[in-house]
């Protein structure tokens, strides 16, 4: 449809063009003495307009010749600009592939590319706005591949380079590096120090997480440990199920650690609702306390929720908490109750004849132990149940029954 219109409108033109000329007599003279030259005006303004053309031209092509010095600056600057720029992409996909060597000289090319572009902007009085950024990246690219080689005075004379002209981003990226190096060197106290330099918003992210988390564990501080592993978690840095077993070794570890029960106490104070509900995590802090003389009633409402879910305890679980609530009598109501539930279930027998025997019940807690040992209870377990088969035996002066059953003891031992 433009083309149309176009084509009408130069119709048009020309229409106009020819009726204005056709009947146009007027004439042009032009004197220069002593001669005189007579034109028609039709042939006037047509030279006019050729004339114009010309200059136009002429003018143009003079513009042209005076820029091909500055068009020719341009061009260099250009090549330049892109010999820098594929010397950096060079470098690093010779560091992602790991060829370090390569990727290191690539790093130092574009330095020294660098150099020369921003001499040249110099000279022209240009400005390449990126050329900082370039050359901060190179020098950080060029250390990387040092330290990876083990070069580690090369790997810090670039690293000093990059400082200088590093902007935010690229410090960020640099903080987090040293960091990473000083992990690789299997020194967590440096890396720890480089990560508490990170302003709070860059500390958050999770490749900082990740490597504080590490660096925590190094060095055995497992409280900063668990607490970078709950942000990692939160984050969805590990799975659910992976997260939940690095927070309850972390917290495992952190209750090893207590040398007292007033620490035990305030590490237990310290642990989140959703890690003290975990088997092993209150296990552990159980048989922490009494290995530190503490008072048992203190563990009882730690393990108040474990019990609360010992039939979908595993067997391994399931023989830590026995082991544990068989030197408190307060659990024998709980136990009872839970042996109603569960009548066949060997480990509540056993459970429940070991609190009868502290409680010096021997008829019931002897009763119990041999309901347990008849169910073919694990060998852990089973052992321990003849072991208080025969201090009963011993108590009553049963000197025969008491040979019987720690013969049965070793037996299952």
């Amino acid at each position: 449809m433009r083309l149309v219109l176009w084509l009408m409108g130069l119709f048009a033109v020309a229409v106009a063009s020819a009726l204005l000329a056709g009947s146009n007599r007027a004439m042009v003279t032009l004197f220069w003495h002593p001669h005189r030259l007579d034109v028609s005006l039709n042939l006037f303004l047509l030279a006019l307009v050729v004339l114009f053309g010309v200059l136009h031209l002429a003018l143009r092509a003079f513009a042209t010749l005076v820029k091909l010095p500055v068009q020719a600056q341009r061009w260099r600057d250009s090549q330049r600009e892109r010999a820098l720029t594929a010397a950096v992409l060079d470098a690093v996909a010779h560091w992602l592939a790991g060829r370090f060597v390569r990727a290191r000289k690539a790093a130092e090319l574009a330095v020294s590319l660098e150099e020369s572009v921003r001499h040249s902007y110099n000279h022209s009085g240009q400005k390449l706005d990126y050329a900082p950024q370039l050359r901060a990246l190179s020098h950080l690219i060029a250390a990387q591949s040092a330290h990876a080689l083990q070069d580690h005075p090369r790997r810090e004379s670039h690293l000093e380079k990059a400082l200088i002209h590093a902007n935010d981003t690229v410090l960020e990226g640099i903080q987090l590096r040293r960091a990473s190096w000083a992990l690789d060197d299997q020194d967590a106290h440096a890396a720890l120090q480089w990560l508490n330099q990170l302003s709070k918003g860059v500390a958050r992210r999770t490749v900082a997480l990740r490597m504080r988390f590490q660096a925590a564990r190094l060095k055995g501080n497992y409280q900063t440990a668990l607490e970078s592993a709950r942000l990692l978690v939160k984050h969805r840095a590990y799975s659910a199920a992976a997260g939940q077993s690095i927070v309850c070794s972390l917290a495992v570890k952190l209750i090893q650690s207590a040398h007292d029960t007033q620490q035990l106490e305030r590490v237990w104070k310290a642990l989140d609702t959703s890690e003290k509900v975990l088997p092993d995590v209150a296990c552990e802090a159980a048989e922490r306390c009494l290995q530190l003389h503490g008072d048992i009633a203190t563990t009882r409402p730690w393990l108040q929720a474990v019990w609360g879910d010992f039939p979908h305890l595993s067997l391994p679980q399931r023989i830590r908490l026995v082991r544990i609530m068989e030197h408190d009598a307060y659990w024998l109501p709980a136990i009872e109750k839970a042996q109603q539930t569960s009548p066949n279930d060997a480990v509540l027998h056993y459970l429940a004849g070991m609190v009868c025997v502290r409680l010096e019940l021997w008829g019931k807690g002897q009763q119990m132990l041999q309901q347990s040992l008849q169910m073919k209870p694990p060998l852990e377990l089973s052992r321990s149940a003849w072991l208080a088969l025969a201090r009963i035996a011993e108590k009553r002066q049963d000197t025969a029954g008491a040979l019987a059953a720690y013969k049965n003891a070793a037996e299952s031992d």
